[in-house]
């Protein structure tokens, strides 16, 4: 049996510092796990999920998961990784965005025995003569050691001196709360770090910073994000997560493997060995990944119906039974003749007339499983009715 330090670190990028992080194991207590939250964007992917799934172990553990609501600092935004300030989101879509976060988030912890905060609390009734004492505990030097704002500053680029507080601000989170345990991504190391030398300030003992991986989105060399189009969604439909995992690269199948399922380590080792010696096809290694996250997220019957889906669109090139039936709407119509990109971006399978001509030219789009050609993209409207339209792998469209 695995102890309770080496499963909590099996997985994780980095402990600072590990010694501490043993100690603060064997005094016999709850630990007090915080996460913090800045609900700027709605929307959940298994990027996002890979830090919650490590709080959740916390809590599965019987410690204290505190997830803190950053509806003040959000306000800012972190500009962790940012080249240039970000625009202040306002507190109406901060609220809603906190909401869709939580309704998502309960997939993977369990958010009614989690701690829930919102750093307003505290945040919003800071006195100028608490925010002098704030920032009595660094120096802009310091600050400046973070890669982005040093960048930043040598190429002139503008920094905020809101963006200089932010990474006090969320410290203070953590003074708050008294956090033992404070997790995040590896891109939020200077900010965790920076709750060690405020706790510290303030006469605590510091938390201990555990940094879980980036995960590389379904392209392969970006970290996933909504703003690179390359993220599988929490709450997307089974099928259309399906689809993206089987897109995922065959380097990264096991590192999807271990970050995003429940698969015993060893396991995955075993995968990743067979892998690379070649007994295990790597379309064989990645459906069962893909198989095991939407197992995770949807249930395993909803998981065996994307995989049969998958097979039909894929494998045995058919058209799905369970098409949805639209109308061609009257106001793609033009003297009796449909314009396919015109009629592909009404109906929102595609952002623009533009985007749906290079989705044609690049042979993205058919009509009955036969690919539509960048010569003839105008029909007649009697012409299309009945027809199924396919646009890239996984939407269908039938018209009436």
């Amino acid at each position: 049996m695995p102890t309770e330090l080496s499963q909590l670190l099996r997985g994780a990028a980095d402990v600072i510092p590990k010694e501490a992080f043993a100690r603060k194991l064997g005094l016999g207590r709850p630990l007090r796990v915080k996460l913090g939250i800045d609900p700027s964007r709605p929307d959940l992917h298994l990027g996002h999920a890979v830090v919650l799934r490590e709080l959740r172990q916390f809590q599965d553990l019987g410690h204290v998961a505190v997830l803190i609501i950053g509806d003040f600092t959000g306000l800012v935004g972190d500009p962790s990784g940012q080249s240039e300030t970000r625009p202040m989101v306002s507190p109406e879509e901060m609220e809603e965005n906190a909401r869709t976060y939580f309704e998502q988030a309960g997939a993977v912890i369990d958010v009614d025995h989690a701690e829930i905060r919102h750093n307003s609390e505290w945040l919003s009734e800071m006195d100028m003569r608490d925010v002098l004492r704030l920032t009595s505990t660094t120096t802009v030097a310091q600050m400046l050691e973070r890669d982005d704002f040093r960048a930043r500053h040598q190429e002139g680029r503008p920094i905020s001196v809101v963006e200089l507080l932010y990474p006090l601000m969320q410290a203070m989170d953590s003074v708050q709360v008294q956090a033992d345990v404070e997790l995040g991504g590896t891109d939020q190391t200077f900010n965790l770090l920076m709750g060690r030398d405020v706790q510290r300030a303030y006469g605590q003992e510091p938390q201990v910073v555990l940094t879980m991986p980036l995960l590389e989105g379904t392209d392969g060399t970006r970290k996933m994000s909504k703003s690179y189009d390359n993220y599988v969604g929490l709450t997307e439909p089974p099928e259309e997560m399906f689809g993206k995992l089987m897109s995922v690269p065959d380097e990264l199948i096991a590192r999807y493997l271990r970050l995003c399922t429940d698969l015993d380590p060893d396991e995955v080792d075993t995968v990743e060995a067979r892998l690379r010696d070649g007994t295990l096809h790597p379309a064989e290694a990645k459906r069962r990944m893909a198989r095991e996250v939407v197992a995770l997220y949807r249930g395993a019957e909803a998981a065996a119906e994307a995989e049969r889906r998958f097979n039909i669109v894929h494998v045995e090139r058919e058209i799905p039974e369970d098409v949805p039936v639209v109308e061609i709407p009257d106001d793609t119509v033009r003297d009796g003749m449909v314009w396919l990109p015109r009629l592909m971006t009404s109906l929102g399978l595609a952002a623009s007339n533009s985007e749906a001509q290079r989705l044609i030219e690049g042979n993205g789009v058919r009509l009955d499983g036969d690919r539509v050609s960048a010569s003839t993209t105008e029909y007649r409207r009697e012409d299309l009715q009945g027809r199924v339209l396919q646009v890239g792998t996984r939407r269908f469209v039938r018209f009436r």
